[in-house]
């Protein structure tokens, strides 16, 4: 914010230069951007921290500087010019969205006669970065930066009827702002409305239809308080930005809004003329409370190292304007804290009220800094040899939104939209539910890739999903991979990233229906499941225009991955004695699975026979229609001595006929 020292003099009586008030101002938290000579005098501007609304404004920053120099915080006497009419004569408030607008004052001035600001007002306002436009709108803008409170004048012969309705617009109905923007509103956004259509976007900008001119004479003048989320969403929505929108989303003191509308009219009066009816149309429909939080002393010295005396920290918080008690006994400041600061609902708030006004620099400081160095928790240990694994296999990381939209929740879940989590922000219309599994994100990620013609794609993401568990939400941290290689490479890369966490690890992969899979399994590490993998079906394809590609994908959990990592394992010696390779191609029905396979031959396996593999699936001319050719490899070894192709024969027929019997094989020979 842009503060003019000569202005900043009118709230409070100091003889500072602007150096000076800058360093007062940075060390209360407000740290200067820099300093500009003005043919009006010297202007700082500072930066002002998010929740502190209140220091948007001459009014707001004077209170800062009486705290710390004592000076006594000067506030605008307010008179005004009343006329003999009431200001119900002339409009009523109606307030229909009470959530969104807390409180609405209504002021009618009349017979006010628009023209150039005097020289005064002008000169403030450009010193600060404000073009005059005229006295009536120069006035508005004069108080806003004066009280922080955004005040809006409406050419009140331009409205129609008596009455200022505040909700949410209908669909359909449109506004042309003072900006001359185009604006399609839509049922979200509150408007002021008058009896036919709004005539300003809440807290954002006005109507150019309702605009103050150099024909406006009568003028309502609004003041106001909206919910801060309502009219940033807005104003983004839209594309909008102001000076009153900056405000309203930091927070606006809904108590000094009555104040603050007297204040508007007075300035519009002093520079405009004209005269104000009697009383004000102030809608205020929940009253605001005023919270009180304690602070125990004991911690305030604890916490910041210094012994602050009960009657300094007292005065401290009468200057801030907090009404303060102190007990002795309990050694516990209770304090009702004004209006102003929203910020102020807790004992640490307080405790650095009390450190940013007595000075940072009192806090003792030591010469040595003791550093601790803390071993990588296991979490993060595993993490990071999870990627590095990955990486090698060369599979990239990416890093998604936790949200996702429905029509994805309904391909990618079985309990569809409703057994979702889901969030209200205003902001997220389409893509706000809480996602329950990565491969959504990452099928999406794949999709961007193959638009660029990215091809040959491998990526991982490893983060949080979020699942019901009845009425409860179950976090959970998940691994995902997903590629667009053959489900071999996918699990080769998954057995391979498990034997790197534990040597001795058992990996099964078990037929089973997935929901976004075609061909679906359920991943085990030793007999513990630990999540799904599968080939991506045909609606997913669809949803992501995968053509002529086989995407493969798999998700567990991290906490199983994490459990195995640093397990125990036995290091074997070198074999003494050489291996002997068979390699056998049986017939066997389209239904039968691999798993089929493995048990059947597990169930006669001998102990020399030291790993079974899958090689290869063939379907062609030469096989039978609901047949297929499956080629596995069986590696025999004996530790005590050379094995004979005579020997591994009468190894390998128990296995033979134990295929025909399981699964009905017969050895291809052709």
């Amino acid at each position: 914010m842009k503060i003019s020292i000569e202005w900043l003099k009118d709230y409070v009586d100091i003889d500072l230069s602007a150096q000076e008030v800058s360093d007062i101002l940075s060390d209360l938290g407000f740290p200067l951007e820099e300093i500009i000579e003005t043919d009006n005098g010297e202007v700082i501007d500072v930066e002002i921290t998010s929740n502190r609304g209140d220091c948007l404004s001459y009014i707001g920053i004077a209170r800062e500087i009486a705290v710390v120099t004592g000076k006594q915080l000067k506030i605008p006497e307010i008179t005004l010019d009343y006329m003999d009419k009431e200001v119900s004569e002339f409009v009523d408030v109606s307030i229909s969205e009470p959530s969104l607008c807390n409180r609405y004052c209504a002021r009618y001035i009349e017979g006010v006669k628009v023209g150039e600001s005097p020289d005064w007002m002008k000169r403030r306002l450009e010193s600060v970065g404000l073009r005059s436009v005229n006295n009536v709108v120069d006035a508005t803008n004069y108080a806003m930066l004066e009280v922080g409170q955004p005040p809006h004048a409406f050419d009140y012969d331009k409205l129609s009827g008596e009455r200022i309705i505040v909700r949410k617009a209908i669909v359909g109905e449109e506004l042309t702002a003072i900006d001359s923007t185009q604006c399609k509103l839509t049922s979200e956004m509150l408007v002021i409305a008058d009896e036919n259509s709004p005539v300003a976007i809440a807290g954002v900008m006005g109507s150019l239809d309702t605009e103050v001119s150099s024909t406006t004479t009568n003028i309502l003048l609004e003041e106001a308080h909206f919910a801060p989320v309502s009219v940033r969403a807005t104003g983004r929505a839209l594309g909008l930005n102001s000076d009153a929108m900056f405000r309203f989303e930091r927070h606006v003191d809904v108590e000094q809004i009555e104040f603050a509308s007297k204040r508007t009219a007075q300035l519009i009066q002093l520079v405009a003329g004209g005269k104000v009816a009697n009383g004000v149309v102030d809608n205020y429909p929940v009253k605001a409370s005023k919270p009180q939080v304690t602070m125990r002393l004991e911690r305030l010295n604890s916490l910041i190292g210094i012994e602050y005396d009960s009657g300094e920290i007292e005065t401290i918080f009468n200057r801030l304007g907090f009404n303060c008690k102190y007990d002795s006994e309990a050694k516990v400041f209770t304090v009702n804290c004004p209006s102003w600061r929203h910020d102020i609902t807790r004992e640490v708030d307080l405790i650095e009220e009390v450190a940013r006004v007595c000075g940072y620099d009192r806090i003792p400081t030591e010469k040595k800094i003791n550093i601790e160095v803390a071993p990588v928790d296991k979490r993060h240990r595993v993490v990071k040899k999870i990627g590095a694994f990955l990486n090698a296999c060369g599979f990239f990381e990416t890093i998604n939104v936790t949200f996702t939209d429905d029509k994805t929740a309904k391909i990618f879940t079985e309990c569809g939209v409703d057994g979702h989590m889901s969030v209200k922000d205003v902001t997220r219309k389409n893509a706000n539910l809480l996602r329950q599994t990565l491969v959504s994100s990452l099928c999406s990620n794949m999709q961007s890739n193959y638009n660029a013609r990215n091809t040959n794609c491998k990526l991982f993401e490893i983060a949080d999903t979020f699942e019901m568990d009845g009425e409860s939400l179950c976090e959970k941290t998940k691994v995902a991979l997903v590629c667009d290689s053959d489900l071999r490479f996918l699990r080769g890369a998954f057995e391979g990233l498990v034997r790197s966490l534990d040597k001795s690890a058992v990996v099964k992969f078990a037929p089973a229906k997935v929901c976004w899979a075609s061909v679906g399994a359920e991943v085990f590490i030793n007999d513990r499941k630990v999540g799904v993998a599968g080939i991506v079906n045909d609606a997913v394809k669809k949803a992501y225009d995968f053509k002529n590609v086989d995407v493969t994908a798999l998700e567990v959990d991290l906490e199983a991955l994490m459990d195995i990592e640093g397990g125990e394992f036995k290091i074997n010696h070198l074999p003494k004695f050489p291996s002997i390779e068979r390699v056998l191609s049986i017939i066997v029905d389209e239904a039968v699975s691999w798993a089929d396979i493995s048990s059947a031959v597990s169930k006669v396996a001998p102990k020399e026979l030291e790993k079974l593999s899958y090689v290869d699936t063939y379907r062609g001319k030469q096989i039978d229609s609901g047949k297929k050719s499956v080629t596995l490899s069986l590696l025999f070894r004996d530790e005590d001595g050379t094995l004979t192709h005579e020997k591994v024969d009468a190894l390998e027929e128990p296995i033979i006929k134990s295929l025909d019997v399981e699964v009905g094989a017969k050895i291809r020979t052709a």
